[in-house]
């Protein structure tokens, strides 16, 4: 009979953690426990492990927030709407399980052998899940809402096959994914391929930022720099008027210190000033832009986003990468390098019965609507980008 053990220390996990955790660095011991060193104030990771027989069978990553310990609207748009919200959210939305990995998008939540019936595989899931709550409620977290994220269509419709006739089924911003061409085994290649109005972005663009140098900085670099990449990083949180956390200063630290050469920071300075930076993290032939953070006047003079987009689609060509998972947020810009929409589904329910029946409406108010426009960057002939 299948059973499951709720664990809090990335120490204490199976010695067979990783071998289920092959396809997904996210899941991996090395990045876990450098989440754990460098996690968000409000943040507390859990880790499942599932057996049958005594063999480990399956692993999962869940993550209970509290929104009560941070403050989750910028200052300078709390007005009415976001004082009643606030309100709203502290007494029945504050304390949120995650099934998955709230600080990125993509199904980051668990893997199982493929031995294991899909049935099983969610029930089990679904069981730990409510096991999890029970614990937090007994150490005085009450658990709200439970979130699954995130799921591509065919998995999401097995999810709802098997379980979740309470959970309301929702889909936010795709995920922004990139294939790479397979002619483009080159910066250069890359450009040809495109269009001439978006060979000339990349042109102007590029001309732009002549001046600038960009480097990859090293652990004792990252140290030195800390409170201005902080400070940079804000600078792209104040964009949103919600968040969820907030990343420590010793984050990136904390990743290039355990995920070695899989993690690099690239910083870009404008003469000694850092003015802005991006992060990658590899994940098998699967490219993962992380987080960044820039100045707010240079990325307008300096068109500074879009070519952090650029450097990162030249570095997955010349690093023989087959795919750049963009992630959420700044959709139209994205599609301009050559992304494509994927769409992402979740389910979300609320611990009060009562409550549960208006959260798909409570859902879609808070939700923001974005409106964007699909860009074709390649020439119409080119038969290269897959949808």
């Amino acid at each position: 009979m299948p059973d499951f053990i709720i664990k809090s220390s990335v120490s204490e996990l199976h010695s067979n953690w990783d071998s289920l955790a092959q396809d997904s660095v996210f899941l991996r011991k090395d990045f876990l426990s450098a989440l754990a060193e460098s996690l968000p104030v409000n943040m507390v990771n859990y880790y499942i492990e599932y057996f049958c027989d005594a063999n480990l069978i399956g692993i999962a990553l869940f993550q209970h927030l509290s929104l009560k310990d941070i403050t989750p609207f910028q200052v300078d748009q709390i007005n009415l709407k976001s004082k009643v919200s606030s309100w709203a959210l502290n007494n029945f939305a504050s304390s949120i399980l995650f099934i998955g990995n709230n600080m990125m998008s993509g199904q980051n939540a668990f893997r199982f052998s493929s031995k294991i019936e899909p049935k099983d595989k969610y029930k089990l899931l679904d069981d730990s899940a409510k096991a999890l709550s029970k614990q937090l409620k007994t150490d005085g977290k009450k658990v709200h809402i439970t979130v699954w994220k995130d799921f591509e269509q065919s998995e999401s419709r097995q999810i709802e096959t098997y379980i979740f006739d309470e959970y309301f089924k929702f889909s936010i911003q795709p995920s922004m994914i990139f294939n790479l061409p397979t002619a483009a085994q080159s910066e250069a290649d890359y450009v040809n391929l495109l269009s001439k109005k978006y060979r000339d972005q990349y042109k102007r663009a590029r001309k732009k930022a002549t001046d600038i140098e960009k480097r990859q900085l090293s652990i004792s670099e990252i140290i030195y720099h800390q409170d201005r990449l902080a400070f940079l990083y804000s600078t792209t949180v104040s964009n949103a008027s919600f968040n969820t956390f907030h990343l420590p200063k010793n984050h990136f630290e904390i990743l290039k210190k355990k995920l070695g050469t899989e993690f690099h920071l690239y910083a870009y300075f404008l003469e000694t000033e850092l003015i802005g930076f991006n992060t990658i993290i590899k994940n098998g032939n699967i490219l993962e832009p992380y987080f960044l953070g820039y100045d707010a006047k240079d990325q307008k003079s300096r068109l500074l986003y879009l070519n952090m987009l650029y450097d990162i689609v030249g570095y997955a060509v010349a690093k023989k990468f087959k795919t750049i998972a963009f992630g959420r947020t700044a959709l139209e810009i994205k599609s301009s390098v050559g992304a494509k929409p994927l769409e992402l589904f979740g389910f979300i329910k609320h611990s009060n019965p009562v409550i549960n029946l208006f959260v798909s409406k409570m859902f879609l108010s808070i939700e923001p609507k974005v409106d964007w426009k699909m860009r074709n960057p390649f020439k119409v002939d080119s038969t290269e980008q897959p949808i």
